[in-house]
């Protein structure tokens, strides 16, 4: 399965660069990555937009799909994604706090407020669903839901105070890979990075997380840590990719079903899955977003949406998924 995912991943990244809104012929988007004759309009199209949004879906799509295993895992609750636990909310109000105050603009702009947003918002849901013994998965989620509401209803009220100041606002809001640069989102990279690499070194006590709180114990799994480190990592692999793209749905929802349908249950597998298969997912997403409204496009966001709402409505009426 990993082979296989590896080699779907090598496809999308494919074409992802060969296919965009403005049509290039394949032998020059080959000369343009091979450093080929090829004027300079399209070696900047592939080059600078291409592969740019490309690295960008790499990175958002592997931190989501990560991210909501773990929500999944954490919460035990199988239509879990990551905002859940607040983070498009805090990232979307610090980015709306961002455009009121400051007068940000730039979508590049946003990026380091929607992390700070992020991180912030998933550490007061933490302390608000954690009681004596720790985080509890119904309080987490319970706390997510009720913040993110407050969160929205502000924003909402902050953008209708000025709503010509906070058109700019809307695009980042629908996911999107428009307008973005290496230059913002390297920066974060190594935070989902980080994160990434956390989530798998976190695969074994998982495992013994999902068994119970009580048969964890029993195995010297500390119970309280891992889920401590899960919200670490969550908060570090959905705020960075929030933070690049703006908020964007069921990425975090569809792909860990998906892997937990390829090999089972065990976190280990569907968590290095979910590395593989989220960024598939994501570039799929931002190609077809390319070319249903040629020469304009939809936000990967919306494409997102489009796919992953079925996708929900399948998952809630299947009676397996009354828990993980």
């Amino acid at each position: 399965m990993l082979l296989i995912s590896t080699l779907l991943l090598a496809v999308t990244c494919a074409l992802s660069i060969a296919i965009g809104s403005r049509e290039v012929p394949l032998d020059q988007v080959w000369a343009a990555v091979t450093g080929g004759d090829v004027d300079q309009a399209t070696r900047t199209a592939i080059l600078d937009l291409r592969v740019t949004r490309t690295i960008i879906g790499l990175l958002v799509g592997a931190g989501l799909a990560v991210a909501g295993a773990i929500i999944q895992s954490v919460t035990r609750n199988p239509l879990a994604d990551p905002g859940i636990l607040g983070v498009t909310s805090g990232a979307s109000f610090a980015v709306a706090l961002a455009v009121a105050v400051l007068g940000v603009t730039n979508p590049n702009g946003y990026v380091w407020f929607a992390f700070l947003g992020a991180a912030a918002t998933t550490v007061l849901v933490y302390f608000l669903g954690s009681g004596k013994g720790g985080p509890n998965p119904l309080r987490l989620t319970l706390a997510g839901m009720a913040f993110g509401a407050v969160l929205s209803g502000i924003i909402a009220a902050i953008r209708f105070s000025d709503p010509q100041r906070f058109n700019a606002l809307l695009v980042w809001e629908s996911g999107s890979f428009q307008l973005r640069t290496l230059d913002t989102t390297l920066p974060v990279a190594p935070f989902v990075v980080a994160g990434v690499v956390l989530a798998l070194a976190l695969g074994r006590s998982l495992n013994a997380l999902a068994l119970g709180d009580d048969l964890a114990h029993s195995l010297g799994s500390s119970v309280a840590r891992t889920r401590v480190l899960s919200i670490v990592a969550v908060t570090l692999l959905a705020g960075g990719a929030t933070a690049i793209a703006g908020p964007i749905a069921f990425v975090g929802l569809m792909v860990p079903h998906l892997a937990r349908a390829m090999v089972g249950q065990d976190q280990r597998w569907i968590l290095g899955l979910s590395v593989l298969l989220g960024p598939s997912l994501m570039l799929v997403a931002d190609v077809l977003g390319r070319v249903v409204l040629r020469p304009g496009e939809l936000p990967v966001g919306i494409v997102t949406a489009f796919i992953g709402a079925p996708v929900l409505v399948a998952l809630a009426r299947r009676k397996k998924v009354s828990g993980l």
